[in-house]
């Protein structure tokens, strides 16, 4: 059996297989913030605000003006997987949903019929530089959950299990399991209307973390699921065998059992696997629908009604200068972690 279906190299915006959309690897070493969370504007010479996508001084605003992110902003019919490595993320939303997140936490919110979001990286720390990295992936919904009420979730690092493998020459891998049981290890519960809720579509977001000369041995899932492997730092990695480059994907065949070995180095692997679909996509920036016809009706009721439109302050917006965690639901509850 050919375990390997296909090598492709890695770019900004990472190529996935249906159920997903795409995912994104965010890497920036900020400088030191102000007093507003954001970049003094000796540090913005040279860049174009509102639109910075090109690394300098180690790196980018994105559509952030004076903080680095993304500002207000419409999403319909997919789900946001936000996994943070490094850094923060201030959230807010136009049904008064909001969260500052970071550090190994993860926000998995399903857009639905409709909703405008911030995603602002604020500069906490104004004595040393800010380092960020995440992934956001999107995971598509099917016709009939495209239109369901928008949900906001937290994972807190704290409630994701990390299954640890102590290989045959002692060397360790640590897995979190984001989405997918793994070994009977169950992570958090998606949201009710995500396509990964039914486990029969086996969706799974798995981070590994692997010492130099480790193994670990991936399971096999059953016949049409699509697994793809993301190899996003490190040097090299063996697959079955054969050897993969660092930040280059590899599609996989879900009957065989995946051998990864690290070699030399550390190395880190993001996997995802799911059931596809099986829909038209037709995708239009934040909107995805399954018809051309539908993308314009999203447009048009954006349009009309900004999906509940803006509560908040400013479209960058940035929470308390205290560091806490927190999230504050559609319904006006609030959970609070300390750092």
């Amino acid at each position: 059996m050919n375990a390997i279906l296909n090598i492709k190299p890695l770019g900004f915006q990472w190529e996935t297989q249906d159920p997903f959309l795409f995912c994104v690897h965010h890497e920036d070493t900020f400088p030191p913030g102000n007093a507003n969370m954001g970049l003094d504007k000796k540090y913005l010479t040279g860049r174009s605000p509102g639109d910075d996508f090109i690394t300098k001084d180690g790196f980018r605003m994105y559509h952030g003006k004076s903080v680095p992110g993304f500002p207000g902003h419409p999403h319909k019919g997919f789900e946001t997987i936000t996994i943070v490595r490094k850094g923060i993320v201030d959230h807010a939303d136009s049904l008064g949903a909001a969260g500052r997140y970071g550090d190994g936490d993860v926000q998995w919110m399903t857009a639905g019929k409709g909703v405008l979001h911030s995603e602002m990286f604020p500069l906490i720390h104004a004595d040393r530089t800010n380092s960020l990295e995440l992934f956001q992936i999107w995971l598509n919904l099917p016709r009939k959950s495209k239109q369901v009420e928008p949900h906001f979730k937290m994972f807190w690092k704290e409630s994701i299990p990390v299954y640890v493998h102590n290989d045959n020459n002692g060397k360790n891998t640590h897995v979190e399991i984001i989405a997918g049981s793994l070994f009977g290890i169950n992570p958090p519960t998606p949201p009710p209307d995500s396509w990964a809720s039914d486990p029969q579509n086996e969706v799974g977001v798995w981070n590994l973390k692997m010492d130099a000369d480790s193994s670990f041995t991936i399971p096999k899932a059953a016949a049409g699921i699509n697994r793809t492997i993301y190899f996003y730092s490190g040097t090299e990695i063996l697959i079955n065998g054969t050897r993969i480059n660092s930040y280059h994907a590899v599609e996989v065949n879900p009957e065989a059992e995946i051998l990864i070995s690290a070699i030399a180095k550390d190395a880190r692997v993001l996997i995802l696997q799911g059931r596809p679909i099986n829909e038209p996509v037709v995708q239009y920036g934040p909107f995805v629908m399954n018809s051309k016809a539908e993308i314009n009706e999203a447009f048009e009721e954006y349009h009309q009604s900004q999906f509940g439109g803006w509560p908040w302050p400013e479209y960058e917006q940035v929470h308390s200068e205290k560091f806490q965690r927190f999230a504050k639901y559609m319904d006006g509850s609030i959970e609070e972690r300390d750092f």
